[in-house]
């Protein structure tokens, strides 16, 4: 139910209105009725707009940091086409955040209309086109021009020169997330004590007017005016410094007193420890004695006037008229003014025709406008004006710039006057003014009391949807960007998992692989090489290890020896060629475990930056103090001796040493002839003057032991004389001494040069073979090379196969985080847009009822 004006009975100069008492009756019961409708249903949009703000601080501090965002115009856009009128367009505006300066993003900004959110959305979407519903922007609860900023959530980030680096992009940027959050926090805080203010506000039955303006502007004069009577004190001087609250006194038992309020206690008019009574007499001395102080007087006063001319004792509500100090006498009292306004129902703002709007003045009316959309303004001493018609020009258009509600109202809420005047005769526009004061306060509760906190909400809610609209937009870009993510990671993670196992076989099978067969080439090579050394070859034909030439008869101990050297340094060589090979089969091996890191680690990890140096294999390795050789150094270590390649068998002491038997294997022969070997077909070796030599020599063996040094030999002699005393013995000495000569003379002359190969290499394999069966298999040549070459081998497979797992593992919880981070991120995205939604659709219901209490 919508109410219009009503012209009071005291409007002088105007045609008085017949109304039967019924009639007035019913219109006050109708309005009353209307108002408490209105009042429930605003006191309900007040709790559920608390309850909002309540969860979004609750949502803000523990599911998702709200940001504040910042909206600016795009350049003006020529269209080829206008659009149809019925096809209003929102603006367009650039977002971004000051914690984040790398957001930027084009969004559509639709301010609200009446039951509607004011929504943002991103430009890239269509354009959404609206309803027809109005082509005119009055149904707007938020202007255009002020669609794409806060109100009360404004944050004050001006803080420096633009381009300075104090500048407010330069210090917001420094700020974090969470410090933006927390001073959002505090004005969303901030609001919701002012919606308890707001409810208690709504609940009081009674209707607060408070008269404020510049200094000398002719406040007390103006209410004074109202009362018919001079109460309040009036000076050329600034006098007022305290609030005087002028009450009806029928609140007070009907006795006209003033009650002066102490500091710090709560006022109540049946606790006489709470005030201090005195006369209306007294109250211009109260005033100026106490100029400097802070004070709060309530005046209760009797108005013998009919209700329907009495503003105080009206009949429908209890009225306050406050007089406040004026704005500009100091900050102090200015701030108090600003800070009471937040109780006042109407805000009365008297200014001077003369000087117009201060800067005081414009700054309290653009702050009142927040919550007041309407504001009553009386422009007193308006008779002593000359150029009555500029004077209203101006004050009308200064209006319309701080309140253009007010404005558009202004034939009833806009009135020029003289007070002075009024005080001491009945004036029309004074008259006017009091009809339009009454009907405002009394017949338009809904729109003077209800009205402020109406609009406090209306521009809180656009607030709130400004906020869950930009936040709603960055939660969609993180969904999107969590499920690409999550699309992007997700299979490769899953592949990781998959061949993972893969990956373990493979590698053991490539180190398995590469250690066997360098083993088992070793294996077959040094064996290999210990059988020619035995038939008296060189282990491998190699140009740096040739055998001795032989030097004669004469050099034949130096023939042995240098033979002797000459087989171990080629077994010593055949040890360096398998340790070659083996480096040839780890570069391989290498070389497929690198292969493999390419097949199954993801694209973008780095691989390994190691680089494989064959020649590393087998080197010596300085211990801490810098020597080139390791203190403990193994004895079956590589090879060469002399020619260069290292400590091995041609270095060792114990198989250097040269002995006769180098030279005349006598034990080898007398089993070769004598032997159970001596039927054996796999024996190669004739019978030949050698063999009658060898059995000489068997013979001189059995009778004489080692032929070893002179001592051997005197032995040896005796022993032969001896037999020669046996009458049998002397009978076959001669045949077995000629044997033993001839034999001994062929064997040096034609045998002995190739023979001394085959003796020593002989030798050489039976002293390794008797290696074998003390040490085991292990620990013989053949054995402990190979080992030691595989070792080798399966140490540089084994760690390049360590960086290739740990490369794969730190990969896979890499993937492992990015995906938990990803499903977290879009988790939390999700939860956040669904709750910006419902918001917005309770926003939107907190709304409607708003609009509801608006209309009226």
């Amino acid at each position: 139910m919508a109410l219009s004006y009503i012209p009071g009975a005291a409007r002088v100069g105007s045609p008085q209105p017949t109304v039967e008492s019924s009639s007035t009756k019913h219109l006050t019961e109708a309005v009353q009725e209307v108002y408490l409708e209105n009042k429930n249903r605003l006191l309900k949009a007040l709790d559920s707009t608390k309850a909002i703000l309540g969860d979004l601080r609750k949502f803000n501090k523990d599911d998702w940091v709200v940001r504040y965002p910042q909206l600016q115009e795009q350049p003006a856009t020529t269209e080829s086409s206008p659009s149809p009128p019925h096809k209003r367009k929102g603006i367009r505006r650039s977002l971004s955040f000051p914690d984040d300066p790398s957001f930027q993003a084009e969004v559509i900004v639709s301010p609200a209309r009446a039951g509607l959110t004011r929504s943002v959305t991103l430009a890239s979407i269509a354009d959404k086109e609206e309803d027809p519903v109005s082509t005119e922007d009055d149904d707007r609860l938020v202007s255009p021009a002020e669609a794409s900023d806060f109100h009360v959530f404004r944050l004050d980030l001006k803080l420096g020169v633009h381009g300075s680096s104090s500048s407010p992009a330069a210090l917001v940027s420094q700020l974090e997330k969470s410090s933006i959050a927390n001073l959002l926090d505090d004005r969303i805080m901030n609001a919701v004590h002012h919606l308890d203010k707001l409810r208690s506000r709504v609940e009081d039955t009674s209707s607060k007017v408070l008269v404020t303006g510049d200094l000398n502007a002719g406040k007390s004069t103006f209410v004074n005016a109202l009362l018919r009577r001079e109460v309040m004190p009036v000076d050329q001087q600034p006098c007022t410094t305290a609030f005087c609250e002028v009450h009806d006194a029928a609140e007070n038992g009907g006795k006209e007193e003033v009650h002066v309020l102490k500091a710090g206690t709560a006022y109540s008019p049946q606790d006489e420890t709470t005030f201090t009574r005195a006369t209306l007499a007294d109250l211009d001395s109260i005033v100026s004695e106490n100029e400097d102080e802070s004070q709060v007087l309530k005046v209760y006063l009797s108005d013998p006037r009919d209700p329907q001319a009495s503003l105080l004792s009206n009949g429908v509500v209890d009225i306050s008229l406050i007089d406040a100090p004026g704005l500009n006498r100091d900050n102090t009292h200015t701030t108090r003014v600003f800070a009471r306004q937040e109780e006042i129902d109407v805000v009365v703002f008297v200014v001077s025709a003369e000087n117009h709007f201060t800067l005081s003045a414009k700054e309290f009316l653009m702050n009142a406008s927040n919550e007041k959309a309407y504001l009553f303004i009386v422009v007193n001493k308006y008779e002593q004006i000359r150029d009555k018609a500029k004077c209203r020009r101006l004050v009308l258009e200064q209006i319309k710039q701080l309140s253009p509600r007010t404005y558009e109202d202004a034939e009833d809420l806009v009135h020029f006057v003289d007070s002075q005047q009024a005080l001491h005769e009945d004036t029309a526009p004074f008259g006017n003014l009091e009809s339009a004061l009454r009907s405002f306060v009394l017949v338009k509760r809904s729109k003077s009391k209800l009205a402020p906190a109406s609009t406090y909400l209306t521009k809180l809610l656009s607030d709130v949807d400004l906020l869950v609209g930009t936040n709603a937009i960055v939660a969609q870009t993180e969904l999107e960007r969590a499920r690409d993510d999550l699309n992007r990671v997700r299979p490769v993670l899953e592949r990781m998992k998959n061949g993972r196992e893969a990956l373990e076989e493979s590698l053991e099978s490539v180190e398995e692989n590469g250690a066997s067969r360098t083993r088992m080439r070793t294996k077959e090579l040094l064996t290999d090489a210990v059988e020619r050394v035995g038939q008296g070859k060189l282990g491998v034909d190699s140009p740096s290890v040739p055998l001795p030439s032989y030097p004669g008869l004469l050099g034949i101990w130096d023939y042995a020896r240098e033979v002797r050297q000459a087989l171990l340094s080629s077994l010593d060589v055949a040890v360096k060629l398998a340790e070659d090979e083996a480096r040839v089969v780890t570069t391989e091996a290498v070389s497929k475990i690198s292969q493999l890191g390419d097949k199954h680690l993801p694209e973008g990890v780095e691989r390994s930056r190691r680089v494989f140096m064959p020649e590393a294999m087998f080197s010596s390795r300085a211990d801490k103090k810098g020597n080139r050789r390791s203190k403990q150094v193994s004895r079956t270590v590589v090879a060469g001796g002399l020619y260069g390649l290292g400590i091995g068998l041609a270095q060792r002491p114990d198989m250097l040493e040269t002995t006769f038997f180098d030279l005349f294997d006598v034990h080898h022969q007398f089993w070769v002839h004598f032997g159970e070997s001596k039927g054996d077909e796999s024996e190669d070796m004739a019978v030949s003057t050698l063999g009658y030599a060898s059995v000489g020599l068997g013979a001189l063996t059995m009778v004489g032991g080692k032929v070893v040094g002179a001592r051997s030999l005197l032995e040896g002699v005796v022993r032969i004389w001896d037999l020669f005393e046996n009458e049998s013995a002397r009978k076959w000495a001669a045949p077995v001494l000629g044997a033993v000569t001839i034999g001994l003379v062929t064997y040096l002359v034609l045998e002995l040069p190739s023979t001394i190969p085959k003796t020593v290499g002989r030798r050489i394999k039976a002293s390794l073979a008797k290696e074998t069966e003390e040490k085991g298999e292990e620990g013989s040549f053949v054995g402990a090379n190979s080992s030691r070459v595989s070792r080798e081998t399966r140490k540089v497979l084994r760690l390049a196969s360590w960086d290739l797992r740990e490369r794969f593992r730190a990969a896979m919880e890499e993937s492992g985080r990015e995906v938990h981070g990803a499903e977290e991120m879009e988790r939390q995205a999700k939860k956040a847009l669904d709750w910006f939604t419902e918001v917005e659709s309770r926003t939107g219901e907190v709304r409607e009822t708003v609009v509801l209490v608006s209309s009226a």
